[in-house]
């Protein structure tokens, strides 16, 4: 049904990008990324083919090293032969919208390597640093057949939750010497975090970085079991070294996330994290979480296309009825006032909306 509503340019492009073709899946993100009319049914069409990828959220704040990371860890993966796709949200320029900071640049290890796919995308004002463009380019790049996803977000501390909605997995990354970015962090993204790495290890402050991370964390536990991300088991575990082979994590118990240490310059520590991951997505494989987080994220997309939509046809009432302007100047000299001017725009649709659900019964 899905693939009866595409266009003929849409249908050769759905073919082009299943077949592997990586300028086909480029096209795609670009028409996600600018709303081309079309994007939807083409989104729609492509779900079925998505659910396989290992999607991994890296976030935290500017300048620990997140970039750096990720190119050290998608270097790990093409040595298993694993296809990676990334996705790095920039901040959004206040004037055109477009992405700053184009962090392909230090992603250079990968550069002409037709299995990794590096994109940049604006954040679009999100406050929690990802679009609904973003989620979606996951989508594509999830049908296309990527092994890895990797999404890369804008670091604009503790109001960047937004990747729960995306990610499978979160890693948070900090840097030696940011206590005071931990504290902060705490009421955020600290409480969203599968795995917590404190990157630049080889810093002397390292050591009270970890500390300060574990103490926080075990305090949020002993007084909430699970008060992190809402699933996380009583106890933690601090990692520098490759985990061994991990059984511990029997269905229903709960992730009991570690604090990794890495240097992401030489990649000490990234095979660490590279093992963090792979039991973290057994757990949820093999425990009731991952099936709560699948809804909890259909349910969070559900809610976010509807608001936008709903969005949408505010907009146009309000072109069909004059415009805001004139509204605004309306209650602006005293002639109506706001709650006034809201009730009449919405009563028609309001309307439509009962009159349909009396059909519907």
């Amino acid at each position: 049904m899905a693939l009866e509503r595409l266009s003929t340019e849409d249908a050769l492009l759905y073919e082009s990008l299943l077949e592997g073709d990586h300028s086909a899946l480029a096209r795609v993100i670009t028409k996600i990324e600018n709303r081309t009319p079309g994007y939807r049914q083409l989104l729609s069409a492509l779900y079925d083919q998505t659910g396989n990828a290992a999607v991994v959220g890296i976030t935290g704040s500017p300048g620990a090293g997140k970039s750096t990371l990720v190119d050290k860890l998608t270097r790990q993966y093409r040595h298993n032969d694993q296809t990676v796709g990334i996705i790095a949200v920039d901040p959004s320029s206040p004037y055109s919208g477009g992405s700053v900071l184009g962090d392909r640049i230090r992603m250079s290890s990968s550069a002409g390597d037709m299995d990794v796919f590096v994109r940049s995308m604006s954040a679009r004002g999100r406050l929690g640093g990802l679009s609904m463009a973003t989620a979606d380019a996951v989508k594509a790049l999830d049908a296309f057949g990527k092994d890895r996803i990797i999404v890369e977000t804008v670091g604009a501390g503790q109001n960047e939750v937004d990747i729960v909605e995306t990610a499978e997995t979160v890693v948070v990354v900090v840097q030696p010497g940011s206590g005071d970015d931990v504290q902060l962090l705490k009421a955020g993204i600290l409480e969203i975090g599968d795995i917590f790495v404190v990157n630049k290890a080889d810093m002397d402050e390292t050591a009270g970085t970890v500390a300060d991370l574990e103490a926080m964390i075990h305090m949020d536990e002993t007084s909430s079991v699970g008060a992190i991300g809402g699933h996380h088991g009583p106890e933690r575990t601090t990692q520098n070294t490759e985990p061994e082979a991990d059984d511990s994590h029997a269905p229903g118990d709960g992730w009991t996330p570690p604090v990794i240490q890495t240097v992401g310059t030489t990649g000490v520590g990234v095979d660490t994290l590279r093992g963090a991951l792979e039991a973290h997505r057994r757990h949820l494989s093999e425990s009731d979480e991952g099936m709560r987080r699948r809804r909890r994220r259909a349910q969070t997309e559900i809610q976010r296309l509807l608001r936008n939509d709903l969005g949408t046809l505010a907009e146009t009432v309000l072109e069909q009825r004059g415009g805001l302007e004139s509204l605004v100047a309306s209650v602006e000299h005293r002639e109506t006032d706001p709650y006034a001017v809201v009730e009449r725009l919405v009563e028609p649709v309001e309307t439509a909306v009962n009159e349909t659900l009396e059909t519907d019964e």
